[in-house]
């Protein structure tokens, strides 16, 4: 298994008497997208801006290849590139425009930046727009528009944060192609994010974060199977279930609940296992045919709220 590229040690982050981050410790692969999850005031971002270094920790370290940053200007933080929440951009400025700015922060200049630029312009489908000014842009592109803006200096780890709010399907799709594809070429992904679908699609681990602290920390099948959650059956049936089958049905071991929808019958169990077997048999012996099964498994939402708890965050 290659070595980390991305090393969280017992981060500790405290404003005043409220510690915001606290102890949080995970590891990132090279070359894999993994979801850093939490509710509101779970301390997510916070721990974005550490590991980019933007803020310092009370203790703890961030590694990057081994070692940790030596300065501001070390060489090793350009290998980090940041998507805040918040657009960095400016809207008076045309796409290409806010993108030298931002090369030149970066110290690349003449032929290296104009690579770059159109790299990246590219990358996100903006090529097109380039010489537009940002103003006219709509929420989505602005976010694609800032993604590019963070891969101009090639950096080999990308923090997103939340890179998809206010964005259309469009948009999004588009920002989930440019994100496989740097995944698919090496870049490292660290991102954040509220809708579960994203990282259903996009990661293979999944960090869980609650009150400044990891509450889980596994891949994404994992902890779908660790899920409390029930797994719901539906049999479409040819006929409308007698009384007898819905008795039969209800007497199998680990079924907790029948209901009928005219043809259909759907049975709440703890998981799909050999108890499908069962119930299929049951229809049988009741010379009941069944023309199409499908299911609802405990998703990635479902094992989020029994981590965090159902209540409204506001902070």
């Amino acid at each position: 298994m290659p070595d980390p590229v991305l090393q969280i040690q017992d981060l500790v982050k405290c404003y005043g008497n409220q510690r915001v981050v606290d102890r949080v410790s995970f590891n990132v692969a090279p070359g894999s997208c993994v979801a850093l999850l939490g509710p509101n005031g779970a301390g997510k971002t916070t721990t974005i801006s550490i590991i980019a270094g933007l803020i310092t920790p009370n203790s703890g370290s961030v590694l990057i290849h081994g070692r940790t940053f030596s300065s501001d200007t070390d060489p090793l933080k350009q290998g980090i590139g940041l998507v805040p929440q918040d657009l960095a951009l400016y809207d008076e400025l045309s796409a290409l425009e806010n993108l030298r700015f931002f090369g030149s922060l970066y110290d690349i200049h003449g032929a290296p930046l104009r690579e770059a630029i159109e790299r990246s312009l590219t990358l996100v489908g903006l090529e097109s727009r380039s010489h537009d000014r940002v103003g006219t842009f709509s929420g989505g592109m602005k976010r694609r528009l800032n993604l590019a803006a963070s891969l101009l200096h090639n950096p080999s780890i990308l923090l997103l944060d939340e890179p998809t709010v206010g964005v259309d399907p469009q948009s999004r799709n588009a920002i989930f192609d440019t994100i496989e594809t740097l995944v698919r070429i090496g870049k490292t992904v660290l991102y954040t994010t509220h809708y579960m679908e994203e990282v259903e699609r996009l990661c293979e681990q999944v960090v869980i974060m609650d009150h400044g602290r990891v509450v889980a920390n596994d891949t994404l099948s994992q902890l779908k199977s660790r899920s409390q959650s029930s797994t719901r059956l539906r049999f479409d049936l040819d006929n409308a279930p007698s009384q007898a089958l819905i008795q039969a049905l209800s007497s199998i071991p680990n079924v907790s609940e029948v209901r009928v929808v005219q043809h259909q019958i759907q049975l709440t169990v703890p998981a799909i296992d050999q108890t499908t077997e069962i119930i299929l048999a049951t229809l049988r012996s009741h010379a009941t045919a069944c023309s199409h099964i499908s299911s609802d498994r405990p998703n990635l939402e479902a094992v989020f709220l029994e981590l965090t708890g159902r209540n409204l965050r506001d902070a």
